[in-house]
């Protein structure tokens, strides 16, 4: 039965650079030609603990992030399986680099992007939001967004079956303390995850990445209301769950919210919106995400509910849609 019941995480819960580290791992242990590059943030990352393990497969190029993923695409063009890890918002430095040696060679190089969404009090310099816009334009690369940490080893897994680009974002900081399966999994791709589906359900939420969690938090409350709602844990940003989507469309009176920790210019409910339009699709669409603006300094709390992208923010966007109540709490866009 789907509840969408999610794990707390214990204080011990390892980070999800730990995760990443540990699962990159556990695939070079069966695969020679996996390797990583990263560009001066090998602590940051994990592959600190990757080197440690394999340090002729370890490549730190310094700041210098162009030149990573140029070499990336050169180990990948030589056979190599490079996972090329930066931070999101340092990756975005090297988007020439990304298009031009990586895209239309249709090399398959991974795209490890740690730090991605709110990373709270290091500036607006290191927030991880623009990931999903700037590579989501470029065809044929495949985008994920893990919600937890068992499903950040299921994207790696994916990926690896990737024969062009790919692309996946993780968090700063620990997860839900959700429990990792022995063996990663890789994921049908462009497919999401059904977290929980609501009798007659009014409202889906379209999730993607870690705000999981609030999501189904917000799924419960708005039950206690009276209004129904699903909760899909979409995966992917490219290509999308047409099918899951487009599906629910059919009912005229279902509505939708997408959530996202990037920005909204051109992010993931903006590819839910062209989806919808094309397909002559007439729902109403709450977009939650972040507003045309650099991200202020403050917790990762605190700018979640700045940007509406927590449980009240969640509940007060799908009132707003199925009762035409007014928002109070930064009203997401609505398109209808």
């Amino acid at each position: 039965m789907l509840t969408g019941e999610q794990k707390k995480a214990p204080s011990n819960a390892p980070s999800y650079p730990r995760v990443f580290a540990d699962s990159l791992i556990a695939e070079a242990a069966k695969d020679d030609k996996i390797c990583a590059v990263t560009a001066a943030m090998p602590d940051g990352t994990g592959l600190n603990l990757f080197a440690e393990r394999y340090p002729s497969r370890c490549f730190d190029v310094g700041i210098a992030e162009q030149h990573g993923v140029t070499f990336s695409a050169g180990l990948a063009a030589g056979g190599m399986k490079p996972f090329c890890t930066m931070y999101s918002t340092f990756l975005q430095r090297a988007i020439d680099s990304i298009i031009h040696d990586v895209a239309i060679q249709g090399l398959p190089v991974i795209f490890a992007m740690d730090r991605a969404g709110l990373v709270g009090a290091d500036g607006a310099t290191h927030q991880g939001v623009f990931d999903i816009t700037y590579l989501r334009m470029i065809p044929d690369m495949v985008c994920m967004a893990p919600s937890d940490e068992n499903e950040l080893t299921g994207a790696l897994a994916t990926a690896l079956q990737c024969e062009g680009p790919s692309a996946f974002r993780f968090p700063r900081g620990t997860g839900p303390g959700t429990a990792i399966d022995a063996r990663a999994e890789a994921w049908p791709l462009g497919k999401a995850r059904w977290v929980h589906a609501g009798e007659g359900a009014q409202v889906s939420i379209l999730s993607l990445g870690p705000v999981l969690e609030e999501a189904c938090a917000a799924a419960q409350d708005l039950a206690h209301q009276g209004i129904a709602t699903n909760v899909l844990d979409m995966r992917f940003i490219k290509p999308l769950d047409e099918e899951a989507i487009l599906g629910l469309a059919r009912d005229a009176n279902m509505t939708f919210i997408t959530a996202e920790e990037g920005v909204l210019a051109g992010g993931f409910g903006s590819a839910v919106l062209e989806l919808l339009s094309a397909n002559g699709c007439t729902n109403k669409v709450a977009r939650i995400g972040l507003p045309d603006r650099f991200v202020e300094h403050g917790s990762v709390a605190k700018q979640s509910a700045s940007a509406g992208l927590d449980r009240a923010g969640f509940v007060a966007a799908a009132r707003r849609l199925v009762t035409g109540q007014s928002v109070a709490i930064n009203a997401p866009e609505v398109s209808h």
